[in-house]
């Protein structure tokens, strides 16, 4: 029986890979009670699109251009948007977990699990339920913390894509004193020689 379109789970997707973002569309499309409303190729678009259909489910990659995956979760829980939200991403790491745990996000899931394990993780998410990937459960709370704060997090993740200090102080608005004090304390923090070696570390381990 088919179920009838008020009554469907509407579903935003966000995934900066035109042929995985379609993949995934016909996918959840293929399912009787789930209708995928908007698709975001980038952090900004699938903020947009979150704001304008107000969809049941948010199902997004964490690497995108603009914002990350996590920083539109972050920002989605900041304004109040009802949404509950998925990560679906490639990285198996317990910090990326803990930071979506923070963002409110509903769902962690890998991109490797059988594609039919999508669509109802999307009705358990709908329902009020947590869905995560289980041997990363069990390793997000005996991993070590994450030290950074989001604006340490912001100018490292910059410094590691190769961008000069003052580069980084325009884009974010802020004096190039400042962006080598969050610099020099990402780094302090981290343990590491310089900022490359900061932002590789922070990566590796989830943090960015």
């Amino acid at each position: 029986m088919s179920v009838a379109k008020r009554d469907k789970i509407r579903v935003v997707l966000a995934e900066d890979q035109a042929m995985v973002l379609g993949a995934l569309a016909a996918l959840l499309e293929m399912e009787d009670d789930i209708e995928v409303v908007a698709r975001a190729g980038s952090g900004d678009e699938a903020l947009r699109m979150v704001q304008q259909t107000r969809p049941d489910v948010f199902i997004t990659d964490i690497e995108m251009p603009t914002l990350t995956g996590l920083e539109v979760a972050a920002e989605l829980k900041r304004r109040g948007v009802p949404v509950r939200v998925i990560i679906l991403t490639t990285f198996a790491r317990a910090g990326y977990l803990r930071r979506a745990l923070d963002a409110g996000a509903s769902g962690y899931l890998l991109k490797d699990m059988p594609a039919e394990q999508l669509a109802e993780a999307v009705r358990r998410v709908h329902r009020g339920l947590r869905v995560i990937d289980p041997q990363l459960a069990a390793e997000a709370w005996t991993d070590e913390a994450d030290p950074l704060t989001e604006r340490e997090r912001q100018v490292l993740r910059l410094a590691g894509e190769g961008k000069a200090s003052s580069d980084i102080a325009t884009e974010l608005n802020l004096s190039e004193g400042t962006v080598r004090n969050y610099l020099s304390e990402a780094i302090s923090k981290l343990g590491a020689a310089n900022r490359v070696e900061a932002a590789r570390i922070a990566r590796a381990k989830g943090w960015l």
